[in-house]
């Protein structure tokens, strides 16, 4: 028992005994136990506030008296003896008077002078200073044993040894103050063992206080030991009687402590979850405010996405964390007013308005990136759509110069008769109609490449160069094609006129009527093919445009937004009434278009009149007309067919329009709710 009880304040400096009568007798293990039970170090030490309790409840009290000395580390007897001796001393300085104990007892093992050591130190430290109702000491103990077992049956504590035997007063004294940790019911008197071993088992396991007694030797014995039960049952005492009395007097100051370091947590959070905040906010403004343009719509689709991930992932928990720190702010100047104590300021630049400072900065990036994020997106997508607008237009006019240059060059004249020279004048002349028709799609052409440039499109070069390819070979159509007019009409001047004549040119052979008949045909089809050329090439860029997607975001884009080009400022064939050269929305400018498509069919009927007339003039005179148009490679099945198809494309293009419009109607009624609900809780915010 007296081994237990040593060894259970020995283990608060790391250290035991095995054997009481020989680990004492350098006198070292002896200060060690001295200085632990009574708080005091060998050491000189600086005044210390009043010590806390210890795991079992027990308060280590600066006993009046002479200081512990330091032990000598000899390993003479001499060394030992005064080891012993300065123990010795400091017991009987706290008022212990040491009948018939002497240092060379102890150092000699004496085993009955070292348990009298060791009991008259357990009545010291652990017994003598007990109170309970002005009786002290053992009387005392005995009294609060009572006290505490009085409510329990079968218990009937009168002395510290036969009371003890059935085990159940160890249970009563746990289960009055820890009830959860014995069944108390279940425990029988006729089986003392297993009451004592339970009741050692919870005090070791759950109290701290070690096993000091053994159930069989006290249930085998006649009268237990009154020492060993008495120092068994003052650890109880102080591990319930001595907790609550070390709780209630320093209730205040742990209350005191606990304000303060609740007070003191609360300041350090603070400083950390605004120094972090402010961190987060610093590392990501330069993010939003970072507007490097992307080249590709998928690069910016990405950005947006990473905003979007931002706006729900990253950015919702330091909303969280600023509210908690304003909270926290709140909670610990309340407290420390409360306190009287004075009000907490942050670190430097870690001020709530240095926080709130910070944040609007960080919204304002936020709300400036969320622009630039979509204006890039609309901008891309413009950039897209011309790009391939641009693709397309420049294709189609790509294969319809094909071969042109190679024509304009040949000299096919120089051989030719006179008749057939005016035919290739003819001809030319309707080349010049067609030429000149493709004269808007080559503007277009330009137009589109000048506004990639202004929209900083990423392949501007390769556009640019493709661009100026077209224009440059533009110019040399257009110069061609003059020469060859020049060298043309040179052939056709009469005998004697300025010029130098170069080939045979020899007068046809037909009967009068005839060649006047072929040559009204002739101009029948020179005028057919003046005229189809341009129709064609109006219908054509009609329905690329037709089929022109629109990229529009609200209600006022598709209502105000300028409309594509060849539907508001075309430049129709003869008879087609020219659009309107101002701004207009896509439905005003479609219905704009429509309006034109009478006049379209009537230039269309006219064209086809002129074929009809020509092969009636034919047909009645019995010629046989020898092929196509010369002039031309636009029959009339091709302009009845695109005819069709724009017939087609229209209504398509309407639905598309007013699918478009009823979609940014929707959009814009849930922007006006929006807005109306924010402007309600806004203010309120």
């Amino acid at each position: 028992t007296f081994t237990a009880w040593c060894n259970s304040h020995l283990r608060k400096a790391g250290t035991q005994i095995e054997n009481i009568d020989e680990d004492f007798r350098d006198g070292l293990k002896l200060m060690l136990l001295l200085e632990v039970i009574s708080g005091e170090s060998s050491a000189p030490r600086a005044p210390q506030p009043s010590p806390l309790p210890d795991p079992r409840g027990e308060i280590p009290v600066d006993f009046p008296g002479e200081r512990l000395p330091k032990p000598e580390r000899g390993k003479m007897r001499v060394h030992k003896i005064n080891n012993v001796n300065k123990a010795l001393d400091f017991i009987a300085s706290k008022g212990v008077k040491l009948v018939s104990i002497g240092a060379e007892e102890i150092v000699d093992g004496n085993a009955k002078m070292t348990l009298g050591m060791i009991w008259t130190i357990i009545l010291r430290f652990a017994i003598q200073d007990i109170s309970v109702e002005e009786t002290s000491a053992k009387e005392g103990l005995l009294l609060w044993c009572q006290r505490k077992t009085a409510p329990y049956k079968n218990v009937n504590v009168q002395n510290f040894h036969i009371s003890w035997k059935d085990g159940l007063a160890f249970n009563a004294l746990i289960h009055r103050h820890r009830p959860e940790l014995i069944e108390y019911d279940k425990l029988r008197k006729d089986d003392p063992v297993t009451n004592l071993n339970n009741a050692f088992e919870v005090a070791e396991k759950y109290l701290d206080i070690p096993k000091m007694l053994d159930a069989e030797d006290i249930v085998g014995t006649l009268r237990p030991d009154e020492k060993a039960i008495m120092t068994y049952v003052s650890c109880f005492y102080h591990a319930f009687s001595g907790a609550q009395k070390a709780e209630t007097a320093a209730n205040r100051i742990c209350k005191v402590l606990a304000v303060n370091q609740e007070n003191e947590q609360l300041m350090e959070d603070y400083e950390k979850l605004a120094s972090d905040l402010l961190e987060w906010i610093k590392r990501t403004i330069p993010w939003l405010e970072d507007r490097s343009p992307q080249k590709t719509m998928q690069e910016m689709q990405q950005k947006l996405e990473d905003f979007r991930d931002y706006r729900r992932v990253h950015k919702p928990p330091k909303v969280q964390e600023k509210c908690q720190l304003e909270i926290n702010f709140n909670t610990l100047q309340t407290k420390l007013r409360l306190s009287n104590r004075p009000a907490f300021m942050p670190s430097e630049g870690r001020m709530v308005s240095d926080i709130n400072a910070g944040w609007q900065h960080l919204e304002q990036a936020e709300k400036g990136y969320e622009e630039w994020l979509l204006n890039e997106i609309r901008r891309l997508e413009r950039l897209d759509h011309l790009a391939e607008k641009f693709r397309q237009k420049a294709s189609i006019h790509e294969a319809w110069t094909e071969g042109k240059e190679a024509m304009l060059r040949h000299k096919d004249y120089e051989t030719a008769t006179l008749s057939d020279v005016k035919a290739l004048l003819r001809k030319h002349e309707a080349f010049e109609s067609d030429l000149a028709a493709h004269q808007d799609r080559v503007e277009q052409i330009a137009a589109i490449a000048q506004e990639l440039n202004e929209l900083d499109y990423y392949d501007s070069p390769s556009v640019n160069a493709r661009c100026q390819k077209i224009c440059d070979q533009w110019d040399v159509l257009g110069s061609l094609t003059h020469s060859r007019r020049e060298a043309l009409e040179v052939r056709t001047r009469p005998p004697g006129a300025p010029g130098r004549q170069r080939g045979p040119l020899h007068a046809g052979l037909a009967p009068q009527q005839t060649e006047k008949q072929l040559e009204t045909i002739d101009e029948l089809h020179l005028e057919y093919a003046k005229r189809a050329a341009p129709f064609n090439n109006w219908m054509e860029s009609a329905m690329e445009d037709l089929q022109d997607m629109f990229i529009v975001h609200t209600i006022e884009e598709i209502e105000v937004r300028e409309a594509p080009r060849r539907l508001r400022d075309a430049r129709p064939p003869v008879g087609i009434p020219r659009g309107s050269a101002f701004p207009q929305g896509l439905i005003a400018a479609h219905d704009q278009f429509k309006s034109t498509l009478p006049d379209a069919d009537k230039e269309r009927e006219a064209i086809l009149g002129i074929q009809r007339e020509a092969q009636r003039i034919a047909d009645l005179n019995s010629i046989k007309l020898a092929g196509n148009n010369p002039y031309t490679s636009v029959t009339p099945h091709i302009i009845n067919s695109k005819w069709e198809r724009v017939q087609q494309l229209v209504p398509q293009r309407d639905h598309a329009l007013l699918d478009e419009q009823s979609k940014q109607q929707s959009n814009e009624r849930l922007r006006r709710q929006f807005a109306g609900q924010a402007n309600v809780v806004g203010p309120w915010i």
